[in-house]
């Protein structure tokens, strides 16, 4: 896949699921799943404010009671070779929105999140 080439179909597809899979509270309770996800120097930024390291979000999703939001207007933008940012939009009946992006990068074949970041709609 060339730099300015957008992902594939495929790949898209992929990521779109494999974020899913993160907003689904039996994926995150789970931490080797969610691990599988992960890169190991994985960080985000949350809706929050905090920054989160990846073994903090492992015991925090462990523990956590969710109740899982929707996703809206998921793109995917091809960075470099094995680098992609994934974009979306979440919302919570009741509540507000949040924006939401991340950083996929291809390590030894997978794909894994490098970083995350969360930040709230007004």
């Amino acid at each position: 896949m060339a730099f300015s080439d957008p992902p594939p179909n495929q790949l898209s597809a992929h990521l779109r699921a494999s974020e899913q899979s993160l907003l689904d509270p039996e994926t995150r309770r789970d931490p080797a799943l969610v691990s599988a996800l992960l890169s190991k120097d994985f960080q985000e930024f949350g809706a929050s404010g905090r920054v989160w390291s990846r073994e903090q979000i492992l015991e925090l999703l462990a523990t956590e009671s969710y109740d899982p939001p929707t996703m809206e207007d998921f793109k995917c933008h091809c960075l470099a070779e094995e680098v992609v940012l994934v974009t979306y939009r979440t919302v919570r009946k009741g509540e507000s929105a949040a924006s939401r992006s991340s950083i996929w990068i291809k390590e030894a074949g997978v794909w894994r999140i490098r970083f995350h970041q969360g930040t709230r709609v007004l």
